[in-house]
């Protein structure tokens, strides 16, 4: 069983902060869609979160922690039993390396670590079996996925998601509903798939057109394709040479690619 002082059990290499808060628990399960698919837990922790989700559905959870997992498994004996639960102890990353994280289609429902959240958000978006994401990520991280374009916080991740999901930002998720308190402020996301990024190229495209964010666009690119190609270009798709990268629709960014794709293999951007 788990130590009393939770402050203390949490450890820093797992980026562990335990949601308590009980209104908030209730507030991600009412987010939840609305169907039979399983759902992936990633880091069930002390298994608050999981105590609501197997009262609904089919769950399988991850954990990393191998005293977390002893907890989980003597915590929910019964459902294990009972084959709601699914308990898998490990590193989820692992799990993922051929590709789909189960053989049928699922929802992710988490409360991610900060560090590895961006991560294992762009895993599931890759996931033909994912179906859907409801996370809840440091707050500028949530930004950063659900943003719109004009939006400063606009960014490859913004492109990525919205090329092939619509993200919103549920609610927000103060310091002091965890234990410990994270120095930050937490939120919510859901990502409903529409389908499923399957171009590492675009991905790569989109680190070049970043790789400076405040910097002009044709600029970025410019270190992947010659600035004369890069201009030629914009002109024929209409685009102002001096617009920034957050200033670019998601569609248009598919219309560069497919002007530039022929330039990306070998390319890496600089490093700054």
């Amino acid at each position: 069983m788990i130590k009393t002082d939770l402050a203390k059990f949490a450890q820093k290499k797992f980026g562990q902060n335990f949601l308590k808060d009980q209104s908030y628990i209730e507030k991600i399960v009412q987010s939840m869609s609305n169907d039979d698919k399983k759902i992936v837990e990633i880091g069930p922790g002390l298994g608050d979160l999981t105590k609501e989700l197997v009262k609904t559905k089919q769950v399988i959870a991850f954990e990393v922690d191998k005293r977390l997992c002893e907890h989980i498994a003597h915590t929910f004996e019964k459902e294990i039993k009972q084959k709601i639960l699914t308990l898998k102890c490990g590193d989820v990353l692992a799990s993922w390396e051929e590709g789909n994280l189960l053989d049928e289609e699922y929802h992710l429902v988490a409360n991610l670590p900060y560090y590895i959240a961006t991560h294992i958000i762009l895993k599931a978006l890759r996931d033909t079996r994912c179906q859907s994401i409801l996370v809840m990520v440091q707050k500028e991280v949530a930004q950063k996925f659900s943003a719109k374009v004009q939006q400063k916080d606009f960014s490859a991740l913004g492109v990525l998601t919205s090329s092939v999901a619509k993200a919103t930002i549920c609610f927000e998720v103060p310091p002091h509903a965890f234990v410990p308190p994270p120095k930050i402020t937490s939120a919510v996301l859901l990502i409903k798939k529409e389908r499923s990024l399957n171009d590492m190229r675009f991905e790569e495209f989109l680190r070049f057109a970043f790789v400076q964010p405040r910097k002009k666009l044709s600029n970025n690119l410019s270190k992947l394709a010659p600035k004369d190609v890069v201009l030629k270009v914009f002109d024929e798709l209409e685009i102002n040479s001096d617009k920034r990268p957050h200033e670019i629709s998601t569609e248009i960014y598919h219309q560069l690619y497919y002007k530039l794709k022929e330039y990306i293999d070998g390319k890496q951007p600089e490093q700054r």
